[in-house]
């Protein structure tokens, strides 16, 4: 038994230090030991302390094995099944985090209605409760009631559920209006490059915001007699910073102009709920924000988030890469017209049924049926846009599906550093992905898959790319450590077992 347990312990470093890119040498230097000491580690051929699994867990960035918690979830896939039947797609998991960050402004009850029950929602309940903020879920239906207290104790904020996710950063918005002087720690989530707050300094300063980053936290200094004089123009027309400038914006007393917004799926809901906290909002679905702010919100307000279009890319890309038909339930057709326009260029056979209205009663909502299809490669390269172009979590999709089609696709994933590097994790299934630079990748077609082991891509689109493709991978493959996936998620692997996928969770040890 300890034979078994040192070989499975050995074959988890192996793929760890795999996974990171480094040979035996490298980590050996990283630990102060030998080569020779780490292909014994990783035969199984040598004991190891607890002590020694957390440096080399610490030195791979890794965790090897956990202690009075369960240890990394995995999933087993066999593949090569067709998939059949209906699936819902679920509420949007970026408006569910914003708007648990948005009730921060509302010192009244909160109830969001639907929201996923996922590991980045989770964080950030965490960190509400942490600051003395009352939530509970209400019955079966993952609807969350939020009910703030007197004063917030933000000097006893979960410092590890906030590091885990970048949706912190969007309490800058709503507590620069709380609190004259505060700290935020550092923020986490995905493994997608540098990303700078620089944005979000030059969208809060108006408002009197300043930040000095020491120490691992963000230093946050108020002056409350500072309010914007003239349009402020976003430096980035990105989600969260749109965001964080409309939650500063809502308890200003006065308008704010906001120019070069963001105008996607989870800003609008954002729009579509601090309207129903007394705020008025003109241009929302444009880039250009005029925003009514009230100086108290207290109100007791029921709000149902809008479907995830990502997540309904992922389901029409779980039926293409598989050759199945499927149906896809109550996808919010206003942003993935243009992923449709480009599918149907592709080749791709489906019919969608007449719209109706979200839950919210704004987002326009379609069933997509999807057919077995002989896609052939795009005339030119495949890149993201700021809605309403191609949504930048969309792309990662759309190198799966290039890799079903006859020809050669270029994906541009100009906006993050280093996540097309992600996307190279398919030749380990059999695909033709050729990295370009650190920020394009050629894709060949159609491609066998096969199966194999690979550990979870650490950015959650490339990730669940990745489980896609083994569903389409005869044989066995196995994904380790999806936590990644879970983030973004609610049960995905469940779900698609229903519709006729093999997936098996399990745990090493």
């Amino acid at each position: 038994m300890a034979d078994d347990y040192r070989s499975r312990i050995g074959r988890l470093i192996r793929d760890s230090r795999q996974h990171r890119g480094w040979t035996q040498s490298q980590l050996a230097d990283a630990l102060g030991s030998s080569q020779s000491a780490v292909h014994r580690i990783e035969h199984g051929q040598q004991n190891l302390s607890l002590e020694m699994i957390a440096r080399i867990g610490e030195a791979l960035d890794k965790q090897i094995v956990s202690l009075g918690q369960p240890g990394p979830t995995h999933l087993r896939v066999s593949g090569g099944q067709q998939l059949s039947g209906s699936i819902d797609v679920r509420s949007s998991k970026n408006a569910s985090v914003a708007l648990l960050c948005a009730s921060l402004l509302n010192k009244g009850r909160t109830v969001l209605r639907g929201i996923a029950r996922i590991e980045e929602v989770n964080r950030i309940i965490e960190v509400l409760e942490s600051i003395g903020i009352r939530t509970r879920w209400l019955g079966e239906r993952r609807d969350l009631e939020i009910v703030p207290p007197e004063r917030l104790d933000l000097d006893s904020m979960d410092v590890e559920a906030a590091r885990r996710t970048r949706s912190v950063i969007m309490f800058l918005g709503p507590l620069l209006h709380r609190e004259h002087r505060f700290k935020l720690p550092y923020a986490g989530g995905c493994n997608l490059g540098t990303r700078t707050v620089e944005p979000h300094m030059s969208a809060l300063r108006p408002f009197g915001l300043e930040l000095k980053a020491t120490g691992g936290y963000y230093h946050a200094e108020v002056d409350r007699k500072a309010s914007p004089t003239r349009p402020i123009v976003l430096i980035e027309r990105g989600d969260t910073v749109t965001e964080n400038a409309l939650m500063a914006a809502a308890r200003n007393d006065g308008v704010t102009v906001i120019r070069n917004a963001s105008s996607n799926y989870m800003v609008q809901d954002l729009c579509f709920f601090l309207t129903r906290l007394g705020v008025r909002i003109d241009g929302i679905g444009t880039t250009t924000l005029t925003v009514h702010g009230r100086s108290e919100i207290d109100v007791d307000v029921d709000y149902a988030p809008s479907e995830d279009p990502i997540e309904a890319m992922s389901l029409l890309a779980a039926a293409i890469v598989t050759s199945s038909e499927i149906t896809v339930q109550r996808a919010p057709i206003e942003f993935l017209e243009i992923e449709l326009a480009l599918l149907e260029e592709m080749g791709l056979d489906y019919d969608r049924s007449a719209e109706y209205v979200a839950a919210n009663g704004e987002t326009r909502l379609v069933d997509l049926t999807v057919r077995p299809s002989l896609l052939r490669a795009p005339h030119d390269k495949i890149h993201p846009m700021p809605f309403p172009g191609l949504n930048i979590d969309n792309l990662p999709f759309f190198a799966l599906i290039a890799a079903t089609a006859n020809g050669q696709t270029m994906i541009h994933d100009w906006v993050y550093e280093n996540r097309a590097i992600y996307l190279t994790e398919l030749t380990k299934l059999g695909g033709n992905v050729t990295l370009l630079d650190p920020h394009r990748v050629l894709v060949e077609g159609p491609t066998r898959w096969s199966g194999a082991e690979i550990i979870c891509p650490p950015a959650l689109r490339p990730a669940v790319v990745v489980l896609l493709a083994m569903l389409a991978a005869k044989g066995e493959s196995v994904l380790r450590n999806v936590y990644v996936i879970n983030r973004g998620y609610e049960d995905l692997a469940a779900r698609l077992s229903v519709l006729g996928a093999r997936i098996e969770p399990f745990r090493d040890i």
